[in-house]
């Protein structure tokens, strides 16, 4: 008896439209969720869909630049606060959060004394909650960072005198 003919198939499963229409679902999906990556495994295809956040630039120093005075430049007020004696900068990049949760009040506001080692904030890096303490006693003068707001290493957060 003969064997059946053996149909030629088209290479499978996962042509460019398909695979498109799979990646446009994720990043929609992303949107939806308010997610910033999501992964999925089928047929032993993987797929990782993420998301970047970014800030623009006129967003990213204007917490902390103050307003700039008449000759003097938002970069060197900056430089200004990196300097100051009172200056607590981010040991890390990450999120700082002023409060222990959404809704809780804020770990402190401008005019708390604080003593060494009491927590001024939380910087989130890679899902990880890190405690910032203040490293010496005084007053907060200046708290420089939003509820929320990314941080990058070594940025001033807050000014204790």
């Amino acid at each position: 008896m003969p064997e059946p003919a053996k149909k030629s198939t088209p290479e499978p499963a996962h042509t460019k439209s398909a695979s498109e229409a799979l990646i446009r679902s994720l990043a929609e999906l992303l949107n939806e969720t308010g997610l910033s990556e999501i992964e999925i495994e089928e047929n032993n295809v993987r797929v990782r869909v993420a998301r970047t956040l970014t800030m623009p630039t006129h967003l990213m120093h204007s917490p902390y630049a103050g307003p700039a005075t008449a000759g003097v430049s938002s970069t060197n007020s900056v430089a200004n606060l990196e300097n100051h004696p009172g200056v607590v900068t981010s040991p890390m990049v990450g999120t700082a959060y002023r409060a222990p949760e959404p809704g809780a009040p804020f770990f402190v506001e401008v005019g708390s004394v604080v003593r060494e080692g009491d927590t001024l904030l939380i910087v989130e890096a890679m899902k990880t909650m890190n405690q910032i303490s203040a490293p010496r006693a005084g007053t907060v003068k200046r708290v420089l960072v939003e509820n929320g707001q990314p941080v990058e290493y070594g940025e001033p957060l807050m000014i204790i005198e």
